[in-house]
């Protein structure tokens, strides 16, 4: 250990190199990762926050269930009546809405039923209540786009009026920031046709899907049996964000990033610990002349190895972490610290995996040969 220690200090110029080229992969890889984290919250968090453990579409729907489903009140009934478990109606739809002060925001309305489990309470001002049926609950995100309690919205084309009773916390659908309604309010919006005068009890009794709680024991053929009784095909609520538009394309295409970031590490940190030990074979080959055993040449290059990964991606990770705190809420970046620590555990298992490819040759140096090349 001492010796390779006096080593990283002799040819720190080399070390420092490639130490920064293990900060800014590690660095890279924390920053993409808080990027997958935010996007996906971004896409999804309106459905993560639901305290539901599945949700039934409609059968027949492939893709983007919640915009191209709809359930009927039928279904919504023979859920109900399901013994053990919880249901409720949920509504979904993106629009568009303006203030009294021509504050213009974009919305993803959630239709639910007020006092059920999908209610989202409010954190400021009132809950949804029936007998308001006029009244929405905002996420976070409006708030910070100038929404205020007490505002009434205007939802664009349609001329329905909207007014602002409470505020949640953050949540949003497809990058829209999330706003809570009750499920008549939400038929209106959704199947109101602009520049006409439906009346409420025009409007289909049909929603975008089932929010359910199951109990543990209600799967395989029970479930497979309720969803050909109902009509429906119900997923974990887990699958259920891919219905959420942009989630899978954009998870792919993260996740692909990080994958090969992942395999760039190993390679950058194989191949600079590879060309080392080339350079330094008439020392190695002494070492062993003078009694140095296999086992202690392997611990020096891994202890060399450990330290210049180990601090680079500390450095990394410190970098990522600032990254984050720079851009706020301004960007869908999020970086929690256990994923974090478990992003930067990885990368420096890939880099020390990839000065592994060395090992071979530190092991293989003949003594004799090299002393009899250097004469």
């Amino acid at each position: 250990m001492f010796l390779a220690l006096l080593e990283l200090k002799a040819a720190r110029g080399r070390f420092l190199l490639m130490g920064g080229v293990v900060v800014l992969v590690a660095a890279l890889v924390g920053i993409v990762s808080g990027f997958t984290t935010g996007l996906g919250d971004d896409t999804v968090s309106a459905l993560r926050r639901l305290p539901a453990t599945h949700i039934a579409f409609a059968a027949g729907a492939d893709s983007d269930q919640f915009a191209r489903g709809l359930i009927d009140r039928r279904t919504v009934d023979g859920w109900r009546r399901e013994k053990g478990v919880a249901a409720t109606p949920l509504g979904v739809a993106l629009t568009r809405g303006t203030t009294e002060r021509h504050v213009e925001v974009d919305l993803a309305t959630f239709g639910v039923v007020p006092g059920t489990f999908t209610d989202p309470g409010a954190d400021g001002g009132k809950p949804l209540d029936a007998a308001e049926p006029d009244g929405v609950v905002i996420s976070r995100q409006l708030v910070s786009d100038g929404v205020r309690l007490g505002d009434t919205l205007t939802v664009d084309r349609l001329g329905i009026r909207l007014k602002v009773v409470g505020t949640t916390g953050r949540a949003s659908y497809g990058h829209v920031a999330a706003a809570y309604v009750t499920t008549d309010t939400w038929r209106r919006i959704r199947f109101t046709t602009p520049g006409t005068d439906t009346r409420r009890g025009d409007l289909p009794l049909q929603y975008s899907a089932m929010a359910l709680k199951l109990p543990a024991d209600f799967g395989g053929k029970r479930l497979a049996g309720a969803d050909r009784r109902h009509r429906t095909a119900t997923v974990p609520l887990q699958d259920a964000f891919a219905a959420a538009p942009g989630y899978q394309g954009e998870r792919v295409t993260m996740t692909s990033i990080q994958t090969f970031l992942f395999l760039i590490a190993p390679l950058v940190v194989g191949a600079f610990f590879a060309v080392w030990t080339v350079q330094r074979t008439p020392e190695l080959a002494l070492l062993r002349a003078m009694g140095a055993s296999r086992r202690r040449l392997l611990g020096h290059t891994l202890a060399q190895a450990a330290v210049v990964v180990v601090a680079g991606t500390a450095v990394g990770a410190a970098l990522a972490a600032a990254v984050g705190l720079f851009v706020g809420e301004r960007v869908p970046f999020s970086l929690p610290a256990t994923t974090l620590a478990a992003t930067m555990a990885a990368v420096a298992l890939v880099g020390l995996a990839g000065s592994a490819f060395t090992l071979r040759r530190v092991t293989t140096v003949d003594p004799m040969t090299m002393l009899g090349a250097a004469r």
